[in-house]
């Protein structure tokens, strides 16, 4: 395959660093546990897990054919529910500020 007719899309630097630092905080706080990282043709997607064997809690995505339209950075919830999108990486992760990532007991 020509990787040059079919790049991938990739997080640079200090977009990892901005991701890590909030994981990081999170994996502190308890709340994440894991994550993964993809790089594909349209998008890089940065996951977060409580579990390695579950689904993910929520997705980071890059998705550069979006940026003149909605911003290429957003955050998704389970089931592709968009949490918050826009152009400044930053200003999408803070959604996680604002947000409780406390799981409730059905007891």
């Amino acid at each position: 395959m020509n990787h040059k007719k079919y790049p991938f899309v990739h997080f640079d630097r200090a977009e990892l660093t901005t991701i890590m630092s909030l994981y990081g905080r999170m994996v502190a706080a308890g709340e994440w546990r894991d994550y993964g990282i993809d790089a594909l043709r349209d998008r890089a997607v940065f996951s977060i897990f409580r579990h390695t064997s579950e689904m993910p809690l929520y997705r980071v995505e890059k998705v550069p054919a979006l940026a003149r339209r909605q911003g290429q950075y957003r955050i998704l919830a389970p089931g592709n529910q968009i949490l918050k999108r826009g152009d400044d990486l930053s200003t999408v992760l803070k959604v996680f500020d604002t947000r409780r990532f406390r799981v409730v007991s059905s007891r």
